[in-house]
């Protein structure tokens, strides 16, 4: 698609910025609504996401604008977090509008016969997809802004930021995208989170602070009707730095015992000593409907018993509360 063509384009597609460190659960959620708005949502995470309004806009009887504004009440409402949201005719004109908007949230629409002449007027490092070292290349070479891009020839662009990379950004700077928004959802996981209130050295605590954030990963996977096929165990160090390894289990499961026993192996190939821990992160990847997961005959008694143990206390604590029962090395970290 070419300028001209894309100028007479209506401005259907939407570039969503929710806040940074949005927590993966409330990010779900705001791609929920978006798909309240519309069927054709593409997650970008771990923060973003777009959606194609073309289809949605007949379906609603309104404009992009507005349908921009009731996502912001509704995430506002609904979720307390406000979202950036661009509107274009293209891909890279909504996400470079969106990036324009100030924290907290707002909606900025770009007229499609105003595309060109808008983004001429930004710096060359606001246009969406030059990172930062093609931008200081672009500078170097006197390009301060989109529109300079622009009236550059291809063929000189390509020579200086690379083949590929040259020809995206020349085609871009020209309001020149024609990518399509393709749908698609956040890859299924579940987590949980502890954070120690000061730094922590001693192994039984963290063994401790471990296995409870292993029962309310199990816990919440099974409130779900899922089961992981991996887990990933993050640890947060004092001085910000960060150990992360993923395991998969054996099969695909959402049992504490069998969610314990990787978690124990994934902790002891960090091989702590005398490392200070802020925190830790359990998170069950690779998901699947729990229905799906083959029932394996089994004559180990003592793990029936367990699960019939397990079944019982999700009874009490679907009646009590889930922090009422769990197992005793977890209940030292609580205390």
């Amino acid at each position: 698609m070419g300028a001209q063509e894309a100028a007479r384009a209506k401005p259907t597609v939407m570039h969503v910025r929710c806040p940074d460190r949005l927590g993966e659960e409330t990010y779900r959620q705001v791609l929920e609504l978006l798909a309240g708005l519309s069927p054709v949502v593409q997650a970008l995470p771990p923060s973003a996401a777009l959606v194609e309004l073309k289809g949605a806009l007949r379906y609603h009887g309104t404009d992009a604008r507005h349908l921009a504004e009731v996502l912001r009440v509704r995430t506002i409402s609904r979720l307390g977090v406000d979202v950036r949201v661009g509107i274009g005719s293209s891909i890279t004109v909504a996400a470079t509008a969106s990036a324009q908007v100030e924290a907290p949230g707002g909606v900025l629409a770009v007229d499609p016969d105003q595309a060109v002449a808008w983004l001429a007027t930004l710096p060359v490092e606001a246009l969406h997809g030059i990172g930062p070292r093609q931008a200081e290349a672009l500078r170097d070479y006197g390009v301060h802004n989109v529109g300079l891009l622009a009236a550059i020839p291809p063929a000189t662009v390509q020579r200086l930021l690379g083949g590929r990379a040259g020809r995206l950004a020349a085609d871009r700077a020209r309001g020149i995208d024609p990518r399509p928004v393709v749908p698609r959802t956040l890859p299924a996981s579940a987590t949980t989170r502890t954070t120690f209130p000061r730094h922590t050295l001693d192994g039984a605590d963290v063994r401790a602070a471990l296995l409870d954030t292993v029962v309310r990963l199990a816990l919440l996977l099974r409130s779900r009707g899922q089961a992981a096929r991996a887990l990933t165990l993050t640890l947060r160090f004092a001085g910000g730095s960060t150990w992360e390894k993923t395991r998969r289990l054996a099969e695909p499961s959402h049992h504490d015992d069998d969610l314990r026993t990787v978690a124990y192996k994934l902790m002891d190939a960090a091989g702590l000593q005398r490392g200070r821990l802020t925190g830790l992160t359990l998170k069950g990847e690779d998901l699947l409907d729990a229905d799906q997961v083959a029932q394996q005959i089994s004559l180990d008694t003592a793990r029936e018993a367990r699960l019939v143990a397990e079944a019982a206390v999700d009874r009490v604590r679907d009646k009590y509360g889930p922090d009422v029962i769990g197992p005793a090395a977890a209940f030292r970290h609580a205390s």
